[in-house]
Formats: C-alpha cells, structure tokens, sequence
C-alpha cells in the first residue's frame, strides 16, 4: 500500500504543478504552452525529487550513527 499511496501523491502533485504552472505563470505575464508548462513541471518534479531523495539518505545515515 505505500507504493500506491507514493504514486497517487506524485500523480496528484503533477497535475497540481502542471495546472499551476499553466494557469499561474500568465499573472506575471508569461504564457506557457501546454508543453512547455509540462516541461517546467518535469523540471520541478526532478528536483524535488531528488532533494527528497537526498534528505532521506542523510536522515538513514543520522539514524545509523544513533545506533
């Protein structure tokens, strides 16, 4: 079940960003096209990402060394 519960939070954080992204950036005067507010979104995605995946091996290594 976390596998499913990660994978719909991506999902739903995609689409999230995805629709921000298109329907935000133009208050500031930017007017992406679909495409290139999904490649913003994929770039957001990938570095988050990676930040999360980087914090949670530091928080294992801080874990290990408690022991």
């Amino acid at each position: 079940m976390p596998a499913i519960e990660a994978a719909t939070n991506a999902l739903v954080g995609l689409v999230m960003s995805w629709a921000g992204t298109y329907l935000v950036l133009p208050l500031w005067g930017l007017h992406p096209s679909i495409a290139q507010s999904a490649g913003i979104t994929a770039m957001f995605f990938c570095l988050s990402f990676a930040r999360s995946y980087v914090l949670r091996l530091m928080f294992r290594r801080l874990e290990r060394r408690e022991r």
